[in-house]
């Protein structure tokens, strides 16, 4: 019989082979690197049958499923640790998550970090069993049965959300038997490095109202190497906290009088006041309108959008004119709609671009929040183009050309594209969607942009391609997104008069470059460790006096750098100079001017750097001059 492989070859294989015969048919080094198999679209073990004309796709470590399911198996190994050393433990779940995984237990006794390096002992011992999972396929009552005789409640919590007709898959691996749709490895001593990291709290199903479990967090990795690699980047990212960083730079803070809220403090205020003019001056170079949109807006308005239906539940809400109802933006784009509609608009006007420096408001989890990753209250920098069906191809060209252009500047070294599908809450007909994702399917091949599908991940009004960028320590961040929409056009009743004078539906881009203002602030402090190139720094010169006879002249420094358009602070406090200097370099202060007997005399500048040190002595015209052209090209230093 035949099968097909991901590029549409046919393959010839024996009647009964699995998955893992077909990679031997392709290659044996394919083979030994398999870790797991899709068939048809669905992910599957390797010893799983395969039957005339399957799609078969082999799936290794390279892939993001691969480690999905390499992490995965891991969890489950960590469960059977826990169930042998603490036997009436009782079992929730377990995913692969971002760069690792984690296990929720139900613990008689509390448990913490110092019983972490117990639980891994017992691990490596599961691994040179060299066990193997054992998949068992039963019925709901079959699977109910199975886990009221193992006592396991939260199991038996989860069954009752599953329909009854619907045939389940257990795992078993030794002692353990599992809910779990798999796949797993075949061969756990292939999981030869890991580490759990930490024991939180967390609510069954990620609802207050349930029992608090034990979360144990870890991590894996098939070589040493990798996993030392990826613990000495998190132990970089922990002296990169933004949050950490915002309270020694004095940049913001968030208060428990408003969770989610940033408050911006005078250096934060200017960091955050500077990412807004360089993205107001890149976007009027690109030909994009600034608009302002009030922050609520009646119910009417949600309901037309969808977002009342959809996104209530993320809303805040308020009563107002006689009971009327009420919400506080958490999208900026109705907004826009109502200034199109305001005006009629011709075939000429497109590409029409309108941006917006959005303040939003979103009603997320308390749970949920981070810093400035997180929030509740973001400044969004939208944008909405409005366009000809023939123009999608440069309008999307053109953003990912501003989103090469904003990135580089912030030394976001590299992304990767996501093209995300269709979601289960959606809007708009079926066909409608097939037709926008085909359509950017092919504007990012024409464009020769590599991506990954990320299934119904999409906004439910449109697909979208999301943009993930890998920082100074190899870390990724989801800012940009392009949302290609059908559906609020028509919702609204957008239009525009074409050529031939009939009236037509315009197709609109939703886009944001940062993804927030907050993002984008968070994101780059680490990137930069705090030290902001010169054009973005707070502080951009402190001037430092080796003694208190040099602060006449240093007044005068200071104020001609700050008649100048530098941002400059002078310490003046009766410390000795080697302490001030290490102040400047904690809080992370480009340059330094220190001025002694030798400086006023000579009515010159002593320059030092933050990185690179003494760099000489200067008039301070020439300076200011090296200042400028450094802020004018937004060099990197």
């Amino acid at each position: 019989m035949f099968v097909s492989i991901k590029d549409g070859t046919k393959i010839e294989i024996e009647q009964g082979a699995s998955v893992l015969d077909v990679a031997k048919k392709i290659s044996e080094g394919l083979a030994r690197n398999a870790i797991a198999g899709r068939v048809n679209g669905t992910m599957c073990q390797l010893s799983s049958l395969v039957k005339e004309d399957d799609v078969v796709e082999i799936i290794t470590l390279k892939d993001k499923e691969g480690m999905e399911v390499f992490r995965h198996s891991t969890a489950h190994i960590l469960a059977l640790a826990v169930k042998r050393l603490y036997p009436n433990v009782k079992i929730s779940i377990g995913p692969a998550i971002e760069n690792g995984f984690y296990y929720d237990f139900d613990f008689e006794s509390p448990v913490g970090q110092d019983d972490l390096p117990k639980i891994e002992e017992e691990m490596s011992k599961i691994i040179k069993e060299k066990l193997v999972f054992e998949c068992l396929e039963v019925t709901r009552s079959e699977a109910e049965k199975i886990f009221t005789e193992l006592n396991e409640p939260y199991k038996l919590d989860i069954l009752a959300d599953i329909p009854a007709d619907e045939i389940l898959t257990l795992y078993k691996l030794g002692e353990l038997t599992d809910l779990c749709r798999g796949p797993h490895l075949e061969d756990i001593s292939i999981v030869k490095a890991f580490k759990l990291q930490s024991v939180t709290g967390a609510y069954f199903k990620g609802d207050e109202h349930n029992k608090m479990l034990s979360r144990i967090y870890g991590t894996s990795f098939p070589k040493k190497s990798e996993l030392d690699e990826y613990l000495t980047m998190l132990e970089e990212a922990k002296k990169r906290d933004h949050r950490k960083l915002g309270k020694e730079l004095g940049l913001f803070f968030i208060s428990d009088y408003a969770l989610g809220m940033p408050f911006y403090m005078p250096k934060g205020t200017i960091l955050r006041n500077e990412l807004i003019k360089y993205w107001r001056e890149i976007h009027k170079k690109a030909g994009y309108v600034e608009i302002e949109t009030p922050t609520a807006m009646s119910r009417e308005l949600w309901e037309v959008s969808g977002h009342w239906e959809h996104y209530r539940q993320n809303m805040y809400t308020f009563k107002a004119d006689e009971d009327k109802d009420y919400a506080v933006k958490p999208m900026n784009c109705p907004g826009c709609m109502l200034y199109y509609k305001e005006f009629m608009h011709s075939y000429k006007d497109f590409p029409l671009r309108v941006g917006e420096l959005g303040k939003v408001h979103r009603r997320e989890a308390s749970g949920t929040l981070h810093g400035l990753f997180r929030v509740r209250a973001l400044t969004q920098d939208d944008a909405h183009i409005f366009m000809l069906p023939s123009q999608i191809e440069s309008e999307i060209a053109n953003v990912l050309k501003l989103i090469d252009e904003a990135y580089k500047v912030f030394n976001l070294s590299s992304y990767h594209l996501e093209l995300s599908t269709m979601p289960d809450d959606h809007i708009g007909d079926v066909a409608d969607w097939e037709a926008v994702e085909t359509s950017l399917k092919n504007v990012l091949e024409r464009l020769g942009k590599g991506y990954v599908i990320n299934s119904g991940d999409g906004a439910f009004y449109g697909p979208k391609i999301d943009i993930h960028v890998k920082d100074s320590i190899g870390r990724s961040w989801q800012c940009g997104t392009i949302q290609l929409d059908m559906q609020l056009p028509k919702r609204f009743e957008l239009s525009y008069i074409d050529a031939d004078g009939s009236k037509k539906e315009p197709v609109m881009i939703h886009r944001v470059i940062f993804g927030s203002i907050e993002r984008i602030m968070g994101i780059i402090t680490e990137n930069f460790a705090g030290a902001f190139p010169l054009w973005l720094a707070p502080v951009q010169v402190q001037v430092i006096t080796i003694s208190e006879k040099q602060n006449e002249y240093a007044e005068l420094v200071r104020q001609k750098l700050d008649d100048a358009g530098i941002r400059v602070e002078f310490d003046s406090r009766n410390e000795k100079v080697g302490y001030k200097i290490r102040e400047a370099q904690l809080q992370k202060v480009p340059y330094m001017v220190i001025l002694g007997d030798d400086e006023v005399s000579e009515q010159v500048v002593s320059v030092r750097h933050r990185k690179e040190g003494d760099l000489g002595k200067f008039s301070l015209d020439e300076f200011i001059e090296n200042l400028k052209n450094e802020i004018k090209t937004k060099e990197i230093r």
